[in-house]
């Protein structure tokens, strides 16, 4: 009997729990034109203040963050213009806007360093990307800097060459 591996018996329940699990972790969505119009050159990670069927909405999946910012309005930071499309069953009884400001939650010493770099150095914060962790939607923000046209053309070149570079790498493996 040395050595011998007994097996747990898998029941419906631990199966759902994991499953469960693996749904709360993850992306929600991307933010991909912020990295193609800036220079990310700081990211932060902020809590959001959010309401019921927001958060049933983003389990489902339903954030677009394309067309959101961050602005700074006194010492806080809110979330404008992003898409949260409420779910039929979710909110029936609420009035949803779906482009609400949204107040974003962040400790006093990064909330001032954001204030000293927006208002004084003329970087903006954009929305990168919204996750899961621990249960909890969480945003992450980036101090960026614009790009001008010829700095999105140079990094299309690069990841362009990057890209054949890669291509030739694995011919030439064969």
């Amino acid at each position: 009997m040395a050595g011998r591996v007994t097996l747990a018996a898998r029941t419906p329940m631990a199966d759902k729990d994991k499953k469960d699990k693996d749904s709360s972790s993850g992306s929600i969505a991307q933010n991909r034109r912020a990295r193609h119009d800036y220079f990310i050159d700081e990211r932060y990670e902020a809590g959001l203040a959010l309401k019921g069927w927001e958060v049933k909405a983003l389990r489902a999946g339903r954030l677009q963050l394309n067309e959101g910012y961050v602005m700074m309005k006194g010492d806080e930071a809110w979330l404008l213009g992003s898409h949260i499309s409420p779910l039929n069953s979710a909110s029936t009884h609420v009035i949803a806007d779906p482009t609400r400001t949204r107040k974003l939650l962040l400790k006093r010493r990064e909330l001032d360093h954001l204030v000293g770099a927006v208002e004084r150095k003329g970087y903006a914060l954009v929305p990168l990307s919204m996750y899961w962790k621990d249960g909890r939607a969480k945003l992450e923000i980036g101090l960026a800097r614009g790009k001008k046209q010829h700095d999105k053309r140079e990094s299309e070149k690069d990841r362009d060459w990057q890209r054949d570079k890669a291509r030739m790498m694995r011919v030439r493996n064969r």
